[in-house]
């Protein structure tokens, strides 16, 4: 039976229920409070924050032992429990009857009074009484009570007075059947009055203070947020409760019966109203046969708020309307039976209204009320929950109807709970998982029990559409078949209305994710092939909270893509799409999502584009739009490759930008731009390619055109200039020279860059002339340069030479061929360096200044370095040409390390000093051997003395005494060369000294348990027994000596408590001899001792599996509860705390590490001593063993993995020996596996094994030999397979075809899956196109070409079929090669060109004058390929590497290649991708060009205390001593001031630049001497730097604060 529910018309407006047992439907109100009981309510309403849990607790402990299944029974004295009353049952308002209880049945009491921390009870009187009485629950007028009644008669005094406080609190009662309330503290709690004193006061009075504190202290306990209940955190209006005094009196000594099913359950409140309801704004009508709401006795006016008009004969509501303000409206158990509720809708304040027990059978009429929170309609008529929408709806009980349907459920966004227990629709399977769906995540309650997991989980497996499919009618079904199901509901209620000739298919969204593409997917098919215009499908975005929620329309969302935006995340979203064929526009459909999840922080290319023109030289840009997933937008990693015809692409370096600039490198390429977006939080997507077409050459031009080189005769001059315009073709090139006396220019040569300078040439110029030609032979438009006047050469010297015997003070000479000079003239410098390498003067330090003379002594400082001779020839006049430095081929030698004198001198007693003294030659000397050793004889060898080794002196110690000393001395060179050693021995033996004590005193603290021992130097020889004696002095100065304390140690006792101690020392030698006695000085007072732990023992085996226990021992007072600790010792340090027991049990986690036991001293009186730990060696593993061996089922090429279990410290490499048997494993013995029967056979030795075609039908078993990582092994472990190995399915693989000859192909394959049967074989002719076409008739494993195959490709069809029939999947061989003509050929390769750096090589090839190669290459050639070559020398032949990226029919030569032999392999394709034999050709060796530098530049940030260097790219041959200048420009002008000694690639600025720009010349020079043409460099204006401006103004604040202080 359903569980009573609360009755409206009770003084309490909100009762906290216990949903469990029933859901609350009363209204309430409150009485009114006197001026007297203010100040002790506002007292109380302070502790509304206690929290309700804590009197749930409480109450649970004492009232445990009068918990019952029923309702709790009444409180009632004796006299009451005596008095004659007749038990009548009463409906509720959801149509239960309670369970009957009489008076005599109550548990007695002995405190009346509510109590804190005990639960409430429900029921405040029994229900034979409450019944006796019907004319108190009828009366709506207060009377007076004059005469006080006792408790004795109660049952009297009600019926004798038709209203009183008592007869309130009776009539309360028929609520508290059914509700629960929680009582306060008990320290906010006054004692309440008893029975018989509350009915002395009269209905006319006030409530005294007493009650209303105890009313309102119990309702801010009520209105304390409960933690479990999801409508306590709404929270209550100041003072939102309110008892009666006769409630509290009445109430105060019952207890609630808590069944075990309720005693975990939620707490939850009735939407909150007013407190305040005076008679001015309630009308109470229950039971006074009511017919009509116009009724002229009624008086309903606008101010009520409170309507109780249950009970009673309405069946219209007509005359409601008046009630514009009321709150709670009771209007059940009357004759309504509906529709008609339409007066309602002026009832705009309703919060709670029951309309429950009457004979309603639709609520379609019921308006839409915006503050109803509470609806009951239990007990009535009703078929389905159709009703307006009821936005604030939080509990609706719909009990005991006839409820068989769920269709026209309205919208009720925060519904928390529903009933509809007793109702034909509760055999629906999944019910509650249904209301799930149409309520959404409000739910909390369902049938008065909390949601189950399993149906909220089956809940979100259905689709979105579910809810509206529902409420349209549609059959719950199983979630499997809920996508299809939900969709037909759709479509039959869209059909009619699609375009005519056209079907639904499709009509659904995309799952949406934060900031991601969400696209909805709409899709219509022709039922017949039509020749009308296609349909057009317009698209409308919408977005709502719930599925049946009212959508919005979002702004600009118009498109088949929509990109949920952060606000959107939970949301639904919901597409309209609307069908137009031709002019006509159609109904839409829709589709709606799952809620909008919050993205994944990963972002992704959504679209990837590239613009611009593909030109050589323009600037092309890649654009990406990219999904954030949810992450903020970052700047995304873009990078740029470049694809050539028929290979991989190849990033470009550099082009990491979204911009690119196109080079020639990317002509006749494919550009791939590849982006990665990244985000701000550092989340990286993947990566997006987009191809572009391939790249076009720009028209050939030259800019730039310039001579490289030095205009002297002699020498080699280059033209140059910046090609553009594609591949570089034979470009023309013309030199002229200029005639002194007509000006004009003529022609010299031509078809050549270089020009060698003759003396024709002397004191004229000469022009340059470029005319760019690209690789297709298109000329461009010529431009020319003038050079300087040509000089006459300078003196010059070559083949310099150093003779000479490379040794210390050895004489060298420098020889030279000098043209240009004399011999005479020239002059020569010195210099010696660490390095082989020369570079210029930077790296030598000068031995001389530069003179005539060509000999020069080598003195000793030039040891181990290179001797460089700098010569410069020079002309008789004094005219210098180029200086030539040449370096030696090894650096100087010098003469062996050897000692010329060594000796010892010094005092040879102990503690004297012995110096060693010794004469060193043989050039640097380096760390020479320095060793003393003593000697028990003159002639023995010694014994080294360690630590003095390396020293020159040594202080003779005790050691020493009596022996001879030596010092040995081995020469060392600073190169590490080692000389002869040399030994010095002493003259004489060493004696000791005369006993003495050089310092004494004692270590040790002085408190009560130290050991205090002695710390002395003694000196004197070896030191026998020395005298100690101990003493004890007191605080007046009194001394006297410790007994049988005579050693060199003492521990204080309890006796030398306040005392000092001293100790007297008299030294003796080992000899006897004595020295003066010592006198330490005093220590003390002694104090007594701290808590000790003196030792601390571990007592136990170290190894995996023991017990651990110790033995410590205690000092320093009586013994406490001393307290230990055991920790586990990890890397690094780290301690993990293992437990405080007495003991510890050592596992697998202590294998391999130490335990340590901390040990903490306390006295008896709770002192603390030091704590003493001790660690243990590392725990050892215990014995390997096998626990468990399991072999799964096992099919044939399937990996069979056993599952073990093993024990004994960390496991290592098992063994693992397979075996197969074709005996049933229950007939053999398996103790020995590998000798129980013949027919046991090893299969494998590893830990998992893949059965093949052998193990078929047998049995398999494995033998496991567990081993410790250690290598120790455990007894073995055998495990058997239960069932024989499956067969495979048949299957095939390698499917394949081998040509056998010309024309013939044979099909091969490899099978596998059980024994093979007739398989069927078949062969396919694939077209150009893609298109495979069966050839009938050939059925076996070999097959004939005929003419219909030509340019087609062959497969093969492989069906395998197992031995038992069993059929498995065609497979088909990869496609033959296509039937070919005879490949094109290149009869030879010819190169254009010199082989010189810088220059351009051409290859062309060829062709044979045959009538088929000139037909092959006339129609089928397709492309010619390139690839060159650089030689390297290998032994005595010479090889070939290939040049990377070198594919093309030209390649200019660099900087590498000088000195090496160049070679172009050529290759032919035809159309149909064959490739002929390579054809090549070879070059001579490369020879180098014109020096020249290219991208000069100047690195630095601008400010004058920065660095700066000049950096640029080097062409020309082996660079040599390349000039540079630096120099200083002021802005606007064109002057540059040299900066002196600045020739070097760095240069520091400094404040002399504040203003200037920075310019640097490099004037590039070959290492043969060839110069090039100088190229400048310069910065933007040097700025004063942060730093400094940052000193200057922490200077100038400096100073102000001295100023201030």
């Amino acid at each position: 039976m359903e569980d009573p529910e609360a009755q409206p018309g009770e003084d309490l407006v909100v009762k906290p229920l216990k949903l469990e047992n029933q859901f609350a439907q009363s209204p309430a109100e409150s009485v009114k409070k006197v001026a007297k009981s203010g100040k002790s309510s506002e007292a109380a309403e302070s502790k509304v924050s206690t929290p309700v849990n804590s009197t749930r607790k409480k109450s649970d402990a004492r009232n445990g032992s009068e918990l019952s299944s029923g309702f709790a029974r009444s409180t009632v004295s004796s006299s009451s429990r005596a008095s004659n009353s007749v038990a009548v049952s009463r409906r509720n308002s959801t149509g239960g009857v309670p369970e009957k209880s009489s008076a005599s049945s109550a548990r007695p009491q002995n405190n009346s009074s509510t109590v804190a921390g005990k639960k409430p009870s429900t029921p405040s009187a029994t229900e034979s009484v409450r019944r006796s009485l019907p004319e108190l629950r009828r009366s709506s007028l207060p009377s007076v009570a004059t005469k006080p009644t006792s408790r004795a008669n109660l049952s009297e005094t009600r019926k004798s007075v038709p209203v009183s406080v008592v007869g309130r609190s009776l009539s309360t009662s028929t609520a508290s059947d059914t509700s629960i309330q929680r009582t306060v503290r008990k320290s906010t709690v006054k004692p309440a009055l008893s029975a018989s004193s509350s009915l002395k006061k009269t209905a006319s009075s006030s409530l005294d203070s007493t009650a209303s504190s105890t009313s309102r202290k119990t309702i801010s306990k009520v209105s304390s947020p409960s933690t479990r209940s999801p409508t306590v955190s709404r929270g209550f209006r100041a003072g939102s409760l309110s008892l009666s005094l006769d409630r509290s009196s009445n109430l105060s000594g019952r207890k609630k019966t808590v069944s075990s099913e309720s005693t975990d359950s939620r707490f939850i409140v009735l939407p909150q109203v007013e407190i305040k309801a005076g008679d001015d704004v309630r009308l109470d009508l229950r039971g006074h046969r009511v017919r009509s709401l116009n009724a002229s006795g009624l008086n309903l006016s606008p101010n009520l708020e409170f309507v109780y008009l249950r009970d009673n004969l309405l069946s219209t509501l007509e005359g409601v309307e008046i009630l514009t303000r009321v709150k709670v409206l009771d209007l059940s158990f009357n004759d309504f039976k509906g529709p008609g509720f339409e007066p309602l809708e002026n009832c705009r304040a309703l919060q709670q209204l029951y309309l429950a027990g009457n004979q309603i059978t639709s609520l379609a009429s019921l308006p839409q009320l915006p503050n109803l929170e509470f609806l009951s309609v239990a007990q009535n008529k009703l078929k389905s929950l159709a009703m307006a929408s009821q936005p604030r709806l939080q509990v609706l009980a719909a009990s005991k109807n006839r409820i068989s349907t769920l269709k026209g459920f309205p919208y009720l966004p925060v519904l928390e709970h529903l009933r509809v227990e007793e109702n034909p629709i509760l055999k629906m399977p999944h019910l509650e998982a249904a209301s799930i769906l149409l309520v959404g995540p409000t739910l909390k309650k369902f049938n008065d029990r909390d949601l189950s997991r399993d149906e909220l989980a089956l809940a979100k497996r259905y689709p979105p559409q579910t809810a509206l499919c529902i409420r349209d009618g549609w059959e719950f079904c199983r979630p499997e078949q809920a996508a299809d199901s939900t969709f037909r509901c759709l479509f039959d209620q869209w059909k009619d209305h699609f375009p005519p000739g056209y079907l639904l298919k499709e009509a659904s969204i995309d799952k949406p994710f934060e900031e991601d593409a969400c696209r909805c997917h709409f899709v219509f098919v022709q039922e017949s092939i039509s020749s009308d215009p296609d349909i057009i499908l317009k698209y409308k975005w919408f977005l709502g909270e719930r599925t049946l929620s009212n959508f919005t329309a979002i702004a600009d969302a118009n498109g088949e893509v929509y990109w949920p935006k952060h606000e959107d995340i939970d949301k639904i979203l919901k597409v309209e799409c609307t069908p137009v064929l031709g002019q006509t526009e159609y109904p839409p459909i829709f589709a709606i999502s799952s809620p909008v999840a919050r993205g994944n922080g990963i972002p992704k290319v959504v679209n990837l584009e590239v613009h611009g023109e593909l030109v050589e030289g323009n600037v092309i840009k890649g654009h990406a739009k990219v999904a954030w997933c949810g992450g903020t937008s970052g700047k995304g990693v873009a990078s740029w490759l470049r694809r050539r015809w028929n290979s991989s692409p190849v990033v470009i370096a550099g082009a990491e930008d979204e911009e690119y600039g196109l080079t020639i490198d990317d002509i006749d390429s494919s550009l791939v731009f590849m982006y990665t977006p990244v985000t701000e939080e550092g989340a990286k997507g993947e990566p997006q390619y987009k191809y572009t077409d391939f790249v076009r050459a720009a028209p050939p031009s030259v800019s730039n055109v310039r001579i490289i080189g030095d205009v002297v005769e002699g020498n080699v001059i280059r033209g140059v200039g910046n090609y553009f315009g594609g591949r570089e073709g034979p470009s023309k090139f013309e030199w002229l020279r200029e005639n002194k006396e007509t000006g004009d220019f003529l022609l010299v040569t031509s078809g050549t860059s270089e020009y060698t300078l003759t003396k024709e040439d002397v004191g004229r110029r000469l022009a340059f002339i470029y005319i760019p030609i690209n690789f297709e032979g298109q000329e461009g438009e010529s431009l020319s340069i003038v050079s300087g006047t040509v000089r006459q050469a300078p003196p010059k010297v070559t083949n310099v030479k150093i003779i000479g015997d490379l040794r210390e003070n050895s004489k060298v000479t420098v020889t030279g061929t000098v043209t240009g000079g004399t011999e005479g003239s020239s002059r020569v410098q010195w210099f010696k360096t660490k390095s082989l390498t020369l570079n210029g003067e930077n790296d030598l330090e000068a031995m001389s200044t530069s003179k005539v003379a060509k000999a020069f002594r080598i003195p000793l400082g030039a040891v181990g370095y290179y001797i460089v001779a700098k010569y410069t020839p020079m002309t008789p006049d004094g005219e210098s040409g180029e200086a030539v430095y040449v370096i030696t081929e090894r650096s100087v030698e010098t003469l062996p390390p050897s000692l010329n004198f060594l000796s010892i001198t010094g005092d040879y007693t102990e503690g004297g000093i012995l110096t060693a003294s010794y004469g060193y030659i043989g050039g640097h000397e380096g760390k020479s051997i320095y060793n003393w050793y003593l000697h028990e004889v003159e002639n023995d060898t010694g014994t080294l003395i360690h630590e003095v080794s390396g020293l020159l002196q040594y202080r003779v110690t005790k050691d020493a005494i009596g022996k001879f000393i030596s010092f040995q001395c081995t020469p060392v060179r600073d190169d590490g060369i080692v000389g002869e050693p040399r030994t010095c021995l002493g003259q004489e033996r060493v004696r000791p000294g005369s006993p003495r004590l050089l310092a004494l005193q004692i270590v040790g603290d002085a408190v009560e348990g130290t050991i205090l021992s002695v710390d002395k130097r003694y000196w004197g020889g070896e030191e026998g027994s020395s005298v100690f004696r101990w003493f004890r002095t007191s605080s007046d100065g009194s001394q006297c000596e410790i007994r049988d304390a005579s050693g060199s140690s003492y521990m204080l006792s309890i006796d030398d408590i306040g005392f000092f101690i001293s100790v007297s020392c008299e030294p003796v030698r080992s000899d006897w001899a004595r020295g003066p006695i010592v006198l330490s000085e005093q220590i003390g007072p002694i104090v007594a001792g701290p808590p000790t732990c003196q030792s601390l023992e571990f007592l136990g085996s170290m190894m995996e599996g023991q017990r651990l226990s110790f033995i410590a021992s205690y000092t320093g007072g009586e013994k406490g509860d001393c307290f230990h600790e055991w920790f586990r010792l990890k890397n690094k340090g780290v301690k993990e705390k293992l437990s405080t027991d007495e003991f510890l049990d050592l596992t697998l986690d202590d294998v391999g590490r130490s335990i340590e036991l901390v040990y903490t001293p306390i006295r008896k009186d709770g002192v603390k001593g030091n704590p003493r730990s001790i660690i243990s060696y590392e725990i050892s593993p215990a014995d390997p063993v096998g626990l468990d061996l399991v072999i799964p089922d096992c099919h044939e090429n399937q990996e069979a993995i056993p599952q073990k279990k093993y024990c004994g410290g960390q496991e290592g490499v098992g063994s693992y020996t397979w075996y197969r048997t074709r005996t049933n494993p229950n007939e053999l013995a398996w103790t020995d596996i590998s000798s129980s029967s013949e027919d046991v056979e090893m299969c494998a030795q590893t830990f998992s094994y893949t059965p093949s075609l052998e193990d078929v039908g047998a049995y398999l078993a494995l033998r496991w030999l567990p081993t410790r990582v250690d290598g120790r092994s455990g007894k073995p472990v055998v495990a058997i397979s239960i069932s024989p190995v499956l067969p495979a399915p048949p299957v095939v693989s390698s499917v394949r075809v081998e040509k056998l000859a010309s024309g013939i192909y044979s099909g091969e394959g490899e099978y596998s899956g059980g024994y093979e049967g007739s398989s069927l074989f078949s062969w396919y002719r694939e077209t150009n196109d893609g298109t495979i076409i069966l050839i009938n008739g050939a059925n076996s494993k070999t097959y004939e070409v005929t003419d219909a195959d030509y340019n087609s490709r062959l497969l093969f069809g492989y069906t395998p079929v197992r031995s038992d029939t069993v059929v498995g999947e065609l497979r088909l061989s990869e496609p033959t090669e296509i039937v070919l003509p005879e490949l094109p050929m290149v009869e030879m390769l010819a190169l254009t060109g010199k082989a010189i750096e810088g220059d351009v090589l051409t290859a062309f090839e060829v062709i044979p004058k045959s009538e088929i190669q000139q037909r092959v290459w006339s129609k089928y050639k397709k492309d010619v390929r390139y690839q060159w070559f650089f030689s390297s020398e290998t032994g005595d032949r010479k090889c070939f590497e290939p040049l990377p990226s070198q594919h093309s029919c030209s390649l200019k030569v660099r900087f590498e290649d000088i000195g090496r032999c160049l070679k172009c392999e050529c290759i032919v394709t035809d159309v149909f991708g064959r490739s002929s034999e390579p054809a090549y050709a070879e070059t001579a060796s490369v020879l180098p060009g014109i020096p020249r530098i290219d991208k000069l530049e100047i690195e630095g940030r601008g400010f004058h205390t920065n660095l700066y260097a000049v950096r640029g790219t080097y062409t020309g041959g082996r660079e040599g001593k390349s000039k540079i200048q630096w120099l200083r420009s002021m802005v606007g002008s064109p002057d540059l001031i040299s900066i002196p000694g600045e020739t070097g690639r760095m240069y520091e600025a400094n404040v002399d630049d504040v203003g200037y720009r920075l310019v640097a010349i490099y004037t590039p020079i070959r290492e043969d001497g060839i110069e090039g043409q100088p190229i400048s460099a310069s910065t933007e204006p040097i700025a004063v730097g942060n730093s400094e401006a940052l000193f200057l103004l922490s200077f100038q604040t400096i100073n102000l604060l001295v100023l201030i202080l």
